[in-house]
C-alpha cells in the first residue's frame, strides 16, 4: 500500500556531510557574492553618512518622520526569521526534516510579515506627501529600503527551494550545501538590516 509524502516518517537517515563546526557553509559562490553585495551597502551607507553630514538639520528632521517602531518590529521579525532558518538547517543536517519544514515555514511567514510591515510603512509615507524626491534623506531611505526588499523578495524564493528540499526522501550531501548556501543568504538579508535600521531610525 502506498503512502503520500506526508505520511512518511518525521526523521530520515541524515545525509553524509562535513562537521558543521569544521567547514564553511554554502558554495564559494555565495560568499563570494555575498562579500560583494555587502560592500556594496557599504559604500552607500558611507554615502549616507558624507551627506548626512552636510545637512544634518534637514537629515534629523526627515528622521524624526519616521516609526521606530516599525523599524523594530522588522528587526525583531527578521531576527527571528533567522534563528528559524538556523533551525531549519540543523532539522536537514539531522535528517529530521518534518522538523526543519515547519521553521523554514515559519521562516517565510516572517519574511511575508516583513513585507507587509513595510507596506505600510510606505503607504504613511506616500500618504503624507513623502516621496523619494522630497529630499536627500528620503531618497536614501527609500533607495536603501527598496534594495533591501527586492533582497528579502529574492530571499523568499530562496527559503521556498530550501522547503522543497525537506519534501525529498533522502537528502545527499549536494542538497544540504545547497540549503546552507540558501540560509547564507538569508543571514546577508537579516545582518543588512540590522545595519540599516540603526543607521535610518535611530542615528542622530
Amino acid at each position: 500500500m502506498s503512502t503520500t509524502i506526508d505520511e512518511r516518517p518525521a526523521a530520515t537517515a541524515p545525509p553524509v556531510v562535513p562537521d558543521a563546526r569544521t567547514h564553511v557553509p554554502g558554495e564559494i559562490g555565495i560568499w563570494v557574492f555575498i562579500l560583494l553585495d555587502l560592500a556594496t551597502f557599504a559604500a552607500l551607507f558611507a554615502a549616507f553618512l558624507h551627506d548626512r553630514g552636510g545637512d544634518a538639520e534637514l537629515y534629523a528632521a526627515s528622521q524624526a518622520k519616521l516609526s521606530q517602531d516599525f523599524g523594530a518590529l522588522n528587526t525583531l521579525i527578521l531576527l527571528t526569521s533567522s534563528l528559524l532558518v538556523v533551525a531549519g538547517v540543523r532539522g536537514i543536517r539531522a535528517g529530521r526534516l518534518r522538523e526543519a519544514r515547519l521553521a523554514l515555514y515559519g521562516a517565510v511567514a516572517c519574511a511575508l510579515a516583513f513585507c507587509v510591515v513595510k507596506v505600510f510603512e510606505w503607504g504613511g509615507k506616500f500618504a503624507d506627501d513623502i516621496t523619494p524626491t522630497t529630499n536627500g534623506f528620503w531618497e536614501y531611505y527609500f533607495g536603501l529600503t527598496g534594495i533591501h526588499l527586492f533582497h528579502l523578495l529574492i530571499g523568499l524564493g530562496v527559503l521556498t527551494f530550501m522547503l522543497r528540499r525537506t519534501r525529498k526522501a533522502q537528502l545527499t550531501g549536494a542538497d544540504v550545501a545547497n540549503v546552507e548556501t540558501g540560509a547564507s543568504f538569508w543571514h546577508m538579508v537579516d545582518l543588512i538590516w540590522i545595519v540599516i535600521f540603526p543607521l535610518l531610525y535611530l542615528a542622530h
